[in-house]
């Protein structure tokens, strides 16, 4: 099997740097091929238990974009991604059940209910990285991303119930909406308790490689911890994401620059690699369901009536809820203002509403992926009863179907359909250009700052000397200086690494305060850790 998995990595890989070099989704080049190839005679199958796809390719993943992800702007539009990573999740999975039910009655209602938990989650991989091609608006981006995040954990603990509920055995507890809250409130619980254990032994580790192992080992950690305790493991592993990237402005700078690499390695191999696991199901599914009794034409009709279903309720889901968060925010507007309160914190305002082509796009994205064919495989064999589980392999054949008609239909058209409504946001590059503008003002206040300091500590005029040449670069007047007295190189390194640890205190108060954005924090302190590398490569040399 690790012949096979190495095999389908390294082709999968190849067909993505062809993509990218025609300017093709490398994602969905590489899901048509290996499509294409499950029907080669003599293929084997790759069959992954649903526990490794689960337990080892979801979590870092789902921790990789965690801790990439400004959780300022999550916190920001929680409402809109807890819509439609919680709530819709249901609706969907209501729909889907009653629709199975109808155009295919001998699935059964349990097995429906079970269908529908395993279709509810969309996979935002594919519509995030286009969209971040095509130039997305912010608030779009981040509402993709974080939906992306918690509909998973939602979407399985609703399939564990049905499951359950189906197969006549127990759920953890029996209580449907207590069961819910204990798995999101202990699985985020345990995901921050992890992120700031694993955040403490990499400060005390202080080795790059050592501490980019404690993260490898993190999202592992939190999933399985989480699960072994009945609680959601996805939550786990999102919370554990977010704490240790708002802690990473905290690492030392070789820490930093060495995870960036890793973990965008990671995301590329895991990223083509289920991709290409997707196609390659296909001869087999649809051989399995032929085997178990089924009509596959009945099964395609089924499929395509329960895809129209997932695009109708997501687009009906999405203007719905838009229309009544307006509404709720014009009678915000309508309302007299509150009396300021000394000492009072106040309220940040509401972020504004996505626009109808927005909405348009959020809706389009409705593509599904590996949870939701990992989930289908990991409905049981048998019931409590011994009996085989009713309409098992439909599940797996529609699961599978309904996922390659979202990549295919919904994938393929996306890029059209973003450049068709011409999503370009003014106020997107003026709101991103202040922030740096603001970042560059307190990083130069910061220099400016710790250069007085120095200045008061050392009063040698050589040391005097490169405080006035290092202050006339912070405030942009270096050409004013005809030519540059000779310094000493050792104490300028020195010095250069006071300022930047400056900046970045004051860098990081700014974000801690909600001035500063995560996302620019992390774009300056990448700039800053590649002039301390240099820096560093400087003093190291003979």
């Amino acid at each position: 099997m690790f012949a096979q998995i190495l095999i389908v990595i390294i082709v999968a890989i190849v067909i993505s740097a062809l993509a990218e070099r025609r300017n093709v989704q490398p994602a969905l080049l590489v899901a048509i091929v290996g499509l294409v190839a499950s029907f080669i005679p003599g293929m084997p199958r790759l069959e992954l238990e649903p526990e490794i796809i689960l337990g080892v390719v979801l979590p870092p993943m789902l921790f990789s974009a965690a801790s990439g992800f400004s959780f300022s702007s999550f916190a920001r539009r929680l409402g809109s991604i807890v819509n439609l990573g919680v709530f819709m999740v249901f609706g969907t999975t209501a729909l889907v059940d009653i629709v199975a039910v109808t155009v295919l009655p001998e699935l059964g209602p349990a097995a429906a209910i079970v269908l529908g938990a395993v279709l509810a989650p969309p996979d935002a991989v594919t519509a995030i990285t286009i969209g971040r091609k095509a130039g997305l608006p912010v608030a779009l981006m981040t509402v993709l991303k974080g939906e992306s995040l918690i509909n998973d954990a939602a979407a399985l603990t609703l399939f564990a119930v049905a499951v359950a509920a189906a197969a006549g055995t127990h759920a953890f507890i029996d209580s449907t909406p207590l069961y819910f809250l204990y798995a999101a409130v202990v699985g985020i619980i345990l995901g921050i308790l992890i992120g700031n254990l694993a955040q403490l032994a990499r400060r005390k580790l202080g080795n790059p490689s050592l501490a980019t192992a404690v993260s490898v080992i993190v999202p592992f950690a939190a999933y399985l911890l989480a699960e072994e305790i009945h609680a959601s493991g996805v939550l786990a592993v999102v919370a554990a994401g977010f704490a240790l990237g708002h802690h990473s402005a905290e690492s030392g700078y070789e820490e930093r620059i060495q995870e960036r690499q890793f973990w965008r390695t990671i995301d590329t191999l895991l990223e083509t690699f289920v991709f290409a696991y997707i196609g390659l199901q296909l001869r087999f599914v649809i051989t399995d369901a032929i085997e178990a009794g089924y009509d596959m034409w009945r099964l395609a009709g089924a499929a395509a009536a329960i895809f129209v279903a997932t695009v109708a309720i997501r687009f009906g889901w999405v203007f719905i809820t838009a229309f009544i968060a307006r509404r709720r925010r014009a009678a915000a507007v309508r309302r007299p203002a509150r009396i300021a309160r000394p000492g009072r914190r106040e309220r940040p305002p509401s972020p504004p509403p996505l626009t109808w082509k927005e909405n348009v796009v959020l809706s389009w994205t409705g593509m599904r992926g590996v949870v939701t064919l990992a989930a289908a495989a990991g409905v049981p064999l048998v019931t409590a009863s011994g009996a085989d589980f009713q309409g098992r392999e439909a599940i797996l054949s529609l699961a599978f179907l309904v996922t390659i008609a979202t990549l295919l239909i919904q994938g393929l058209t996306l890029p059209w359909l973003i450049k068709r409504l011409d999503l370009t946001n003014p106020d997107d590059g003026k709101h991103i250009a202040e922030q740096h503008a603001l970042a560059v003002k307190i990083a130069d206040k910061a220099t400016l700052e710790a250069l007085a300091e120095y200045r008061v500590a050392h009063e040698a005029p050589s040391s005097r000397r490169l405080v006035d040449i290092m202050a006339k670069r912070a405030t942009h007047n270096a050409e004013a200086e005809p030519a540059i007295p000779a310094f000493d190189q050792a104490e300028a390194l020195a010095l250069g690494n006071i300022l930047l640890e400056a900046r970045r205190k004051q860098l990081i108060a700014a974000r801690d305060a909600r001035e500063l954005d995560d996302t620019v924090l992390r774009d300056m302190l990448e700039q800053m850790d590649l002039e301390q590398a240099f820096m560093d490569s400087l003093g190291k040399e003979p």
